[in-house]
């Protein structure tokens, strides 16, 4: 059966702040969702879909091989995603009034359609895309994306003395944003002055 997420700021790393602006009628937009099976249960009001799961959202898109839709009284979802063994959900949402997207990558999520939030846990990677190109790059051990606030968090997993394995410290590139060109000012032109002369050949 089939049915049909900036300023930006690192825990772990002091990086530049950027603005980034999700399309703000997502939030508010319903909740499709494709899969291979659908089990509901009306008493939890919870609905678990599996095998090839895609939810869309307005622009926001998850992909993922399970996932859990829990809704409260007011209709607001909290959907819990997981990837296979050794495979990573994917995520992608317009940018407000422009031509960029933000998408990401992790082995778990979380979406809460009430605090408008995504977070991204384990091998978590989020990237902004200009056009087709990607600009920056941040991966980290969790990511939270929050549209209501413009603000992305990421930590880390820090090492453990004498045992490196499973260790993930924040890592991110950040390009410049290309400069726009301004409109020089215009150059004065030569003030005109009247003519004495009131014609004929004769000065």
């Amino acid at each position: 059966m089939k049915h049909t997420f900036i300023t930006l700021l690192c825990t772990l790393a002091a990086l530049a702040a950027q603005s980034a602006f999700a399309e703000k009628a997502d939030k508010d937009k319903p909740m499709n969702v494709e899969a291979d099976t659908l089990k509901h249960d009306d008493q939890q009001q919870l609905t678990t879909f599996t095998g090839k799961v895609l939810m869309t959202k307005g622009t926001l898109v998850l992909k993922a091989a399970r996932m859990e839709v829990k809704q409260d009284n007011q209709g607001n979802q909290v959907a819990k995603l997981w990837a296979d063994p050794g495979e990573r959900i994917f995520f992608r949402q317009k940018r407000e009034g422009l031509d960029e997207y933000t998408e990401g990558e992790a082995e778990t999520a979380i979406y809460n359609s009430q605090a408008d939030t995504l977070t991204l846990t384990q091998r978590a990677e989020l990237r902004l895309l200009r056009g087709p190109v990607v600009a920056d790059r941040i991966q980290g051990q969790q990511i939270l994306v929050n549209n209501t606030t413009e603000v992305f968090s990421v930590d880390g997993k820090p090492s453990v003395p004498g045992n490196s394995t499973g260790s993930q410290r924040v890592k991110a590139t950040i390009t410049p944003r290309p400069k726009t060109n301004e409109p020089s000012a215009p150059v004065a032109a030569p003030a005109l002055k009247s003519s004495t002369h009131t014609g004929g050949d004769k000065p």
